[in-house]
């Protein structure tokens, strides 16, 4: 292994190009790719997309990538930008745990533009995703968890991952592909204010990524350069923005043993992931001990730095504020049995009983739950009944994580609960065909509006 991280992980993604692809690897790979399609085509009928795709009319261009947002062709770019926003609005997509990193939304959105764009094969498709997931997970790794502290790290890291799809599609070798992350690495920000704070930015995040990502491969594939030194020196990427210059160590181990494509982590509630483990634990909780919201006199939860930090949060006047309030999201399970879509909706925001139970609920860091953080994502429950019972319940893991993993069916029907109200259900089993059994690259989808009848193709008239 080459003692220069950047350089490592660029020949570590070119060995994806030509290597033998398990079947395993190759299944995992169409299960994130089905993820990414569920999770993002109901952001194309609602959040920053659907504007965006108005305000950008005239950028679209002449290309043949596919923006489902628009229902409309355009350049690789002008798709990565919509579809990696689209991707992230509905906080449905795919995680790496051990570097809280959120791959698919810039990963995905760039590598299926350009694979489009270039007529590329299914096959040359997969690995350039897989390459991407390799880069930006390994990335992730070894800036956190101190670089979470002020930076949105799919904003950031999932600009490289694209950028390396990027690379490997247009065809270049692992001197390419170093360029391309090292380019990258200057066009890489997104920080938490506009994660944690108000605003719909958040998954424009993802789709400037994947946009910013393109550009770095496409610079990259013609011949320009960029610092090979880009993330370990010392006025580099890693001491920019993390402490020291990263945890290479960490960040590079079991390189080549394990792809971290096999090790995702499949969104089983719509909400941020550092309140999985509670919902979980609720969940256990409540199936054991057979209890009802209008039973609950208070509930205390235990949780590692973020579950605090960010998901403590009680001023909810958004979608956006809600998916992140762990308070809102316990109300939302407990009345509703489900955090997915339903759960966010103007009705769902405005139920009096939501705020009125979120009073109940208080949020403190245990320490030795933070201390396995990002690793392990864990929570203790301390659950007071109106009857005077304590209820206790440690949950070691979240559901959908390597551990406990989404099983294909339960994949499949997240898949159909969340584009049920976007796409027919012939498209959607034609999509879901398309992505998990042929060979062939995935194509246009046509969308259709909540009546049912087919959205406009005509993005500046879509209201």
């Amino acid at each position: 292994m080459n003692s220069n991280p950047l350089i490592g992980l660029a020949c570590a993604a070119e060995d994806w190009l030509t290597c033998d692809m398990s079947a395993d690897v190759t299944h995992d790979t169409r299960r994130a790719v089905l993820d990414w399609f569920g999770s993002m085509l109901p952001g194309c009928v609602q959040g920053p997309a659907v504007p965006l795709t108005r305000a950008l009319q005239s950028e679209r261009g002449e290309g043949i990538s596919v923006v489902y947002a628009a229902g409309l062709n355009g350049t690789a770019r002008h798709a990565a930008l919509l579809n990696g926003t689209a991707s992230h609005t509905a906080e449905f997509d795919d995680i790496f745990r051990d570097g809280g990193y959120h791959p698919g939304s810039p990963t995905i959105s760039a590598a299926l533009a350009v694979a489009q764009s270039e007529g590329a094969s299914l096959s040359a498709f997969h690995r350039a995703v897989i390459g991407g997931y390799e880069v930006g997970c390994r990335i992730a790794m070894a800036l956190q968890p101190s670089h979470y502290l002020n930076w949105h790290i799919t904003a950031t890291v999932g600009t490289m991952g694209a950028a390396v799809s990027t690379a490997m599609l247009k065809g270049c070798d692992a001197e390419g592909i170093s360029h391309a992350i090292a380019i990258a690495s200057s066009f890489a920000g997104g920080h938490q204010e506009n994660l944690q704070g108000h605003g719909q930015i958040k998954p424009m995040h993802c789709g400037h990524a994947a946009d910013a990502g393109v550009l770095a491969g496409l610079a990259a594939a013609e011949g320009i350069t960029g610092s090979l030194d880009s993330l370990n020196a010392a006025h580099g990427y890693a001491s920019a923005t993390s402490e020291n210059t990263g945890d290479w160590v960490k960040g590079l181990a079991g390189l080549g043993d394990w792809t971290p494509i096999s090790r995702m982590t499949f969104k089983n509630h719509g909400c941020c992931g550092h309140i999985f483990p509670t919902l979980d634990g609720l969940r256990a909780a409540q199936a054991e001990h057979l209890f009802e919201p209008e039973d609950v006199a208070r509930i205390t939860v235990y949780g590692y730095g973020p579950t605090k930090s960010i998901c403590d949060r009680m001023d909810v006047t958004s979608a956006q504020d809600a998916r992140f309030s762990l308070q809102y999201c316990v109300a939302a399970l407990l009345y509703t049995g489900g955090v997915r879509l339903a759960a966010f909706t103007p009705e769902s925001l405005a139920r009096s009983d939501f705020r009125e139970f979120m009073n109940k609920i208080i949020i403190n860091e245990d320490t030795e739950i933070s201390a396995k953080y990002p690793e392990q994502r864990q929570a203790r429950l301390m659950i007071k009944l109106a009857s005077g019972k304590q209820i206790e319940h440690f949950q070691l893991t979240r559901k959908g994580d390597p551990d406990c993993p989404l099983t294909d069916s339960e994949l499949f029907q997240k898949f159909d609960e969340l584009t049920h109200n976007v796409v027919s259900a012939e498209q959607a089993a034609r999509l879901k065909y398309q992505v998990m059994t042929s060979d062939e690259l995935p194509g246009a989808v046509v969308l259709t509006c909540h009546n049912g009848s087919k959205r406009p193709q005509n993005p500046i008239k879509d209201t």
